[in-house]
């Protein structure tokens, strides 16, 4: 039988981080959270500045977006994403294709399917992202007069995140902020 050691856990100005290699359990509210004003929210659960505490098969995160707000540019990548609407309401901007989607909808997305949410309703949305990570990862953000409309999408075609996300201002490490996740208690 193995033994795989419990990861210490680090309290840092944006929440706890998983410190070390192992196994850890921490609640989303008490996790790291980076804060976009114009990408939303989101608790990324790992070690996201340091390479050799990245999960190294599969990231996960839980997004946070208010209406109107994209979670990241329209594109497509080499690995399958699989994502669940936990509160609210979102659009779901699907290879060309606009998809009202609420609490408990199930999007899969296998590898190169072009696609972006985008915060809907009165209220924040919340959805669990999944994805898978391979070895040579590769996106394209393609240009997309839908995804424009909705202010996430390209003017023209690139394979750089870098040139994507060019006129977004960095994304700033930050605690939970109270009332992005629904209150269950």
């Amino acid at each position: 039988m193995s033994e795989v050691p419990e990861a210490p856990l680090e309290q840092t100005d944006g929440g706890l981080l998983p410190a070390g290699p192992g196994w850890f359990v921490v609640n989303a509210r008490e996790a790291t959270w980076v804060h976009s004003d114009e990408l939303g929210s989101a608790v990324l659960f790992e070690n996201h500045k340091r390479d050799d505490l990245r999960f190294p098969q599969v990231g996960v995160n839980i997004q946070v977006l208010k209406p109107g707000e994209p979670n990241c540019m329209y594109h497509g990548e080499n690995s399958q994403e699989d994502f669940l609407v936990l509160s609210g309401e979102c659009l779901l901007l699907v290879e060309g294709e606009e998809r009202k989607l609420r609490q408990w909808d199930f999007v899969h997305c296998p590898p190169w399917t072009e696609h972006v949410f985008v915060g809907a309703g009165d209220g924040p949305c919340a959805i669990l992202m999944i994805g898978a990570r391979v070895e040579n990862e590769e996106l394209i953000y393609p240009r997309s007069d839908l995804a424009l409309r909705h202010n996430a999408g390209v003017e023209q075609e690139t394979r750089s995140g870098k040139e994507a996300y060019a006129r977004f201002a960095e994304i700033q490490p930050g605690p939970y902020r109270d009332g992005a996740l629904p209150d269950t208690r």
